[in-house]
């Protein structure tokens, strides 16, 4: 799906709900959620994203080391519904032991280039909880800043916002 330097970026399948378990599972890489997932929830994830496949052609992919295929997260392009208005979120969870080497920022920006070149988005938001300080440096490290503050899923959510970048056409290339 989708490469960079270090990562590869593949479709879910349903093998990889042993994966996501180890996310889903831990208290600590859930502590912004409202709670751990089972492994039924984790079908049901891995099944909202085959549906955004076909929808949009976009979702959450696995996000795998480019020289073992180890899996080490998650990330990708979900639509969410802010303000009654359906916009593009980069979302991104990856397993503690693989947190500090900078894989998040790395396949957010990915996940980013990607929605306004290929797809051609105008605009991509990612939805933060407040106090999640690590999250926000990753959506600002790829250029997304804060817009505004909402309530969903019954709590208060940060909107960070990007907009893509028209080419003038009096730049040069």
């Amino acid at each position: 799906m989708l490469e960079t330097d270090r990562l590869h970026l593949r479709s879910l399948t349903m093998s990889d709900v042993c994966h996501l378990m180890k996310i889903f599972s831990d208290p600590v890489a859930m502590a912004y959620y409202p709670s751990t997932k089972t492994e039924t929830e984790a079908k049901q994830w891995i099944e909202w994203n085959l549906q955004n496949y076909q929808a949009f052609n976009v979702g959450l992919w696995a996000v795998e080391l480019k020289k073992d295929q180890t899996f080490v997260g998650q990330c990708g392009i979900v639509p969410q519904k802010v303000n009654g208005i359906i916009q593009m979120e980069i979302g991104y969870s990856f397993i503690r032991e693989f947190w500090g080497n900078g894989f998040a920022t790395e396949a957010a920006k990915s996940c980013l280039n990607y929605g306004f070149q290929t797809c051609q988005y105008p605009k991509m938001i990612s939805l933060i909880t407040p106090n999640n300080t690590p999250s926000i440096a990753v959506a600002q490290r790829i250029g997304m800043k804060k817009e505004c503050q909402i309530i969903k899923w019954d709590r208060p959510i940060h909107v960070y916002s990007s907009e893509r970048m028209e080419k003038s056409p009096y730049q040069n290339s």
